[in-house]
């Protein structure tokens, strides 16, 4: 078993795989992007990662001239492939290769690439502890729902969080929380599930909407509204979540405990509903 990669449709080895110097993606960060998780080998929710992945493309007028029903099938081909019971794939499309210029290219074919790689489980006591989290300004351009590769923001903010030994980066715009580096954000305020609105302020996550689906089925009171800092310093439980991060309890930010400094109740059972779903949908 070993990694897998699709450069424009062939497969070729991970040591050889080749972009040109004029790539946009490369020189202008003019791509999107997708990372789906298989559990199992059963891929969870591939469709809705492909139409996010579709509207995006639309967003920033990018023609997917490959085909997204070719894209998907790709997928599941490197999958089997791989030979990985549980493994992450990660999609790339760039507006291809062009001699430099600002204004998008008359005519080019779209550079694409799928890599699945074996997904490697968190330790189980960050989700069983907590983990802990800092917050940071939101120094982002204002079109964060559209899944574009132009992450350095969001890697400043993972570095910030790594030398302060913490797990996550937690963005506030204007004194309101928007979402993290990676991932999410939830809070839970007198028994109430929060999260940012799914706006151009935010990534409208596929987790996301897998966690307010739980809620809706749990009968679990949430609300997408606007939180500022001092609701999530005082919020009974925090948690982020995403596609490799899964549900994850934030116990500390910034040093403050959250609630009892222990994941609580209604994280604990939207993990749980999570982990039931993990081990079921494939689609």
């Amino acid at each position: 078993m070993s990694t897998v990669v699709y450069l424009n449709g062939e497969r070729v080895d991970y040591e050889n795989a080749r972009i040109s110097v004029e790539d946009r993606g490369f020189q202008f960060g003019d791509g999107i992007y997708e990372v789906v998780r298989v559990y199992d080998r059963r891929f969870f929710y591939l469709d809705r990662h492909l139409a996010r992945m579709k509207k995006g493309a639309g967003e920033i007028y990018l023609n997917l001239d490959f085909g997204i029903d070719n894209l998907e099938r790709l997928c599941r081909q490197a999958v089997k492939e791989s030979g990985f019971k549980d493994a992450s794939v990660y999609i790339q499309v760039t507006r291809g290769a062009y001699p430099r210029q600002h204004a998008f290219p008359p005519e080019s074919s779209c550079t694409w690439v799928i890599i699945v790689r074996e997904a490697l489980a968190q330790p189980r006591e960050y989700y069983e502890n907590g983990v802990t989290g800092i917050t940071v300004p939101d120094e982002r351009w204002s079109r964060c729902n559209i899944k574009t590769i132009q992450l350095l923001a969001n890697s400043i903010a993972k570095e910030k969080a790594k030398k302060a030994g913490a797990y996550e980066a937690i963005f506030h715009r204007g004194g309101c929380i928007t979402e993290a580096s990676s991932s999410n954000v939830f809070i839970v305020r007198d028994k109430k599930l929060l999260t940012h609105p799914a706006n151009n302020f935010i990534l409208h996550g596929i987790t996301r909407r897998v966690v307010l689906e739980i809620a809706e089925k749990s009968h679990i009171d949430y609300s997408e509204e606007v939180f500022s800092l001092e609701d999530l310093f005082e919020a009974e439980e925090v948690f982020v979540s995403g596609t490799m991060t899964e549900i994850m309890p934030l116990v500390k930010i910034d040093g403050k405990i959250i609630g009892d400094g222990v994941p609580g109740e209604i994280t604990r059972s939207i993990m749980n509903s999570y982990e039931l779903l993990a081990k079921t949908v494939d689609q």
